[in-house]
């Protein structure tokens, strides 16, 4: 699936680093690149859904390995 969105660091539950796309879509990368981490960054990407089974102290969004991106903003 491909997203457009913003980075976002969210301070809930210790804090993490989420992707809300252009339609308010909350997307929770399992591993965020360190290139991407850094506020309101624009970026496109082509993502995964991780496993339901999938266990996350984190109550937001919906987990997904990113395959691929690219920084626009």
């Amino acid at each position: 699936m491909k997203i457009e969105g913003k980075i976002k660091y969210q301070k809930l539950s210790g804090g993490f680093w989420g992707i809300i796309d252009k339609d308010g879509n909350k997307w929770r990368p399992t591993k965020l690149p360190k290139k991407m981490k850094e506020e309101g960054l624009t970026i496109k990407a082509t993502i995964k859904e991780v496993s339901t089974e999938s266990i996350s102290i984190f109550m937001w969004g919906t987990s997904v390995e990113i395959l691929e991106f690219e920084i626009i903003g």
